[in-house]
């Protein structure tokens, strides 16, 4: 049984697994980047993680593997792709993606959007990013800033974000800006999941903080919704977990923003936290070779899977 090496490289950590042509997943516990260490030790942890993983694969299925998709954050271009000798591996192609045009790309193909061909993949998390999805494949644009809707702004005249612009979506409804909007106004350090639990409760600085956030991204999808027209808006990401909370007057708000047309439907994703790992799967099976990989793959075993 041939599989592939799936990594999907966070800032602080790493998620991997091997993926077999079946889509029989079996996840590893994480493992820092080593970011803190420099790019040397980044690239050195990704290449242990990797050749831990293919280890894995050998004792479990007897063959080498196929080939190894990675999902990095950054600026990446839809054709990059590289090869083991950069970083020590022999003769295993390999295939790189962003990270989120990478989770967007799984969604795509076996997610909450695999029935439709042009869509928005927002995870919202501590920042915010974007995967532009036309007819079914990610667009990284020209110069692979595509997706970028976390710093669109959405209040010209309001708060700097780190990114150096003012207003950006991603100050007012990232996680991170949920929570920090919140300690400054309340003097308490609370989660961004915890601001959410208290304004479903009826704290009203946590409904007004969480309101702006909803605000924000009612402002930023409509205006994607007038541009692009996309069947679809998937949004995933920890502040997804919210739920009816955050999707209900989400998806009021951005009708209240389109008042001429019907706004797309809202939905989670699919995937959770395995999007990323998952599309470098595709990304792995694609350097192989195998562009149709993943169209069989049943999205419940996706979800299970086995963990070492």
């Amino acid at each position: 049984m041939t599989y592939v090496v799936a990594l999907d490289v966070g800032g602080t950590s790493m998620k991997g697994g091997l993926v077999t042509r079946g889509g029989e997943v079996t996840v590893l516990a994480g493992r820092p980047t080593g970011r803190e260490h420099g790019p040397d030790a980044v690239v050195e942890a990704v290449r242990a993680y990797v050749g831990e993983i293919a280890d894995l694969g050998r004792s479990r299925y007897g063959v080498e593997l196929a080939g190894v998709g990675l999902a990095v954050p950054g600026i990446v271009t839809a054709s990059t792709a590289v090869y083991s000798a950069n970083i020590g591996w022999r003769d295993v192609p390999a295939r790189l993606g962003h990270d989120v045009r990478t989770g967007g790309l799984a969604e795509s193909v076996f997610g909450a959007g695999r029935d439709v061909a042009d869509f928005l993949f927002l995870p919202i998390g501590t920042g915010i990013a974007g995967a532009v999805v036309l007819r079914g494949e990610p667009y990284g644009g020209a110069r692979g800033w595509g997706g970028e809707i976390g710093h669109a702004p959405v209040w010209p005249a309001g708060e700097k974000c780190a990114c150096g612009q003012i207003g950006c979506l991603e100050t007012y409804a990232s996680a991170s800006a949920v929570a920090r909007r919140f300690t400054e106004r309340s003097g308490a350090t609370v989660t961004a999941k915890e601001v959410v639990e208290r304004a479903v409760a009826g704290d009203p600085v946590a409904a007004d903080v969480f309101g702006e956030a909803i605000e924000a991204l009612a402002i930023a999808l409509a205006s994607y919704v007038l541009v692009l027209d996309p069947a679809l808006i998937v949004i995933g990401g920890g502040l997804a977990e919210a739920g009816a909370a955050l999707f209900e007057p989400l998806r009021e708000r951005l009708a209240g923003r389109l008042a001429f047309r019907e706004p797309p439907p809202v939905r989670p994703a699919a995937l959770g936290p395995r999007a990323g790992m998952l599309g470098a799967a595709l990304l792995g099976w694609q350097a192989a070779g195998d562009d149709d990989a993943g169209t069989d793959w049943s999205l419940d075993v996706l979800r299970g899977g086995s963990v070492s």
